[in-house]
């Protein structure tokens, strides 16, 4: 099955789970791997041919203030200028702000899929193949720093998605049985700790380590390295975690919208 034919028995699947649940509206977004993709238009031409569905394509930029949002409405105004990454499984975003809205906002293809695929074509990546992706993630990361941190301190740090929650189980954090609300955050020290035993561990090996599963096994080194990239890079001595991210910041805007 080609990525697009997967891609529409997806869409369809879930466009059927709405209707039969009763939904009235339907918020179909794609985010890197459709807006960086060579062929994009011709993939979402096919998905509204097939499903009926129109895909709405999020630039990189919308897609970390779309998060950003999510991440203030859970942790309210009192938490003061955030800084808040999210690691895709095509891009990194980054957002800074006092508001809903960040000051400065960003994309990078620093996805911990995309990595996989491009650095590590072995599961059991060369100590060379590991080097060279530190350099990659750190000087497309070093490009960007100044934009931000020239905006203000950050007072509170804040990671989103589930490459940074399984890395926060990794590094101690409590499981998802704990709920939403318990607090988890990412040790900069132990993430760093983690990085090279990672990288002498096959996939079915990091599948059995607390919060990784086996789907993610393979591209969860890559998150790691990205990870540890950013926080050095930023400064981040313990990064927080937020169950929200650009799903909820989708509902929020519509829920915004829908208000007006």
């Amino acid at each position: 099955m080609s990525g697009s034919d997967a891609l529409c028995s997806f869409v369809a699947e879930a466009s059927g789970v709405a209707e039969a649940l009763g939904a009235e509206e339907l918020l179909a977004f794609a985010t890197s791997a459709i807006r960086e993709a060579p062929n994009g238009d011709e993939v979402l031409a096919t998905v509204q041919e097939r499903t009926g569905v129109d895909l709405q394509v999020l630039d990189g930029p919308d897609e970390a203030r779309l998060t950003f949002l999510a991440v203030r409405r859970w942790f309210g105004w009192s938490s003061g200028r955030l800084l808040v990454f999210d690691i895709g499984g095509g891009s990194l975003e980054v957002a800074v702000g006092e508001t809903e809205d960040p000051d400065g906002a960003f994309s990078l293809p620093l996805g911990a899929g995309r990595l996989t695929r491009e650095f590590f074509p072995d599961d059991l990546p060369e100590p060379s193949e590991i080097k060279r992706l530190r350099k990659h993630v750190r000087a497309e990361i070093g490009q960007r720093v100044a934009d931000l941190t020239a905006l203000g301190d950050t007072v509170h740090a804040v990671g989103t998605s589930k490459t940074f929650k399984q890395l926060a189980r990794l590094t101690g954090a409590s499981p998802s049985s704990a709920g939403p609300y318990a607090h988890r955050s990412i040790p900069h020290a132990g993430l760093a700790n983690w990085v090279p035993k990672l990288a002498k561990m096959t996939p079915s090996e990091r599948a059995e380590l607390p919060g990784i599963s086996l789907g993610r096994s393979r591209q969860v080194l890559a998150g790691a390295i990205v990870a540890d990239a950013v926080m050095e890079a930023f400064d981040v001595a313990d990064l927080e975690i937020c169950p929200w991210a650009l799903r909820e910041g989708v509902i929020l805007r519509r829920l915004d919208w829908m208000e007006q």
